[in-house]
């Protein structure tokens, strides 16, 4: 929910010391099955040596998690044009650090422009695990988003937050179906009959699904049977710290 006051959310942006840690990025494809490329890397936080996420979310605090969503997406477009990236780019943010979208997303702006990374090739997805308890405030952050060009995903569909409600008040380029779903549903009719009706949706909503946490051959033959396209998961790459991997590196092969 939007604070009811919001310079002291942007109060706390503009004074805020430094962050009292470091932290880095590892970078897992997204794939296109159909056109065997790299449609996207997400990018995963890590400590400053490669430990694991749980390192460094823990530190952040209310105090701040403002600081620190900003230099998260400064350092994500940072070290994917060091790498250059030449798919698009999925950065996780927190809803619940934002309280002006078009002023929140200046330093991203400016980011992009000095290293120069295109904005459509920025995707925004809603954080794991971030309850965003007013769905309408969700959607009027990532309908600003999409406003100035970046594209703009809702991440853990199924699980809770990220429903129809939602949806129904705004409807981003792509859905992540949470993972849950998704394992094995190859030997699941519940999750099969879930999934194809989440995909006709989307398709009416000119939408694109991605399918993440696919583990086995099984899991990725049974979703693109289902019309998924987009894929992430273990089966596919697992994420490779401040490094990312290219069409050439996927087992296609094994994969479709």
């Amino acid at each position: 929910m939007p604070p009811t006051d919001t310079r002291a959310g942007c109060a706390l942006c503009r004074n805020a010391d430094p962050l009292q840690f470091e932290f880095s990025y590892a970078f897992q494809p997204i794939v296109d099955v159909h056109a065997r490329k790299v449609f996207a890397h997400e990018a995963l936080v890590r400590g400053p040596a490669g430990e694991p996420a749980s390192s460094v979310l823990s530190r952040v605090t209310a105090e701040n998690r403002y600081s620190f969503d900003q230099a998260c997406r400064e350092k994500a477009i940072r070290i994917a044009a060091s790498l250059q990236l030449r798919s698009h780019l999925s950065i996780n943010f927190l809803p619940n650090a934002i309280y002006r979208p078009e002023v929140c997303i200046r330093s991203t702006l400016e980011a992009a422009d000095r290293h120069g990374f295109p904005v459509d090739r920025i995707i925004f997805e809603t954080v794991e695990g971030e309850q965003v308890s007013d769905g309408k405030w969700l959607a009027e952050i990532l309908s600003e988003y999409k406003r100035i060009g970046f594209k703009t995903a809702i991440d853990d569909f199924g699980a809770g937050f990220a429903g129809l409600n939602l949806l129904a008040d705004f409807q981003p380029d792509i859905v992540k179906l949470d993972m849950a779903l998704i394992r094995g549903i190859d030997h699941s009719r519940s999750r099969r009959a879930i999934v194809a009706g989440v995909v006709s949706m989307c398709e009416a909503l000119a939408i694109d699904v991605i399918a993440e946490g696919i583990e086995t051959g099984d899991e990725a033959h049974c979703l693109s049977d289902l019309g998924i396209r987009l894929m992430q998961g273990y089966w596919f790459g697992r994420p490779q710290f401040e490094s990312a991997v290219t069409d050439a590196d996927i087992p296609w092969s094994r994969s479709t």
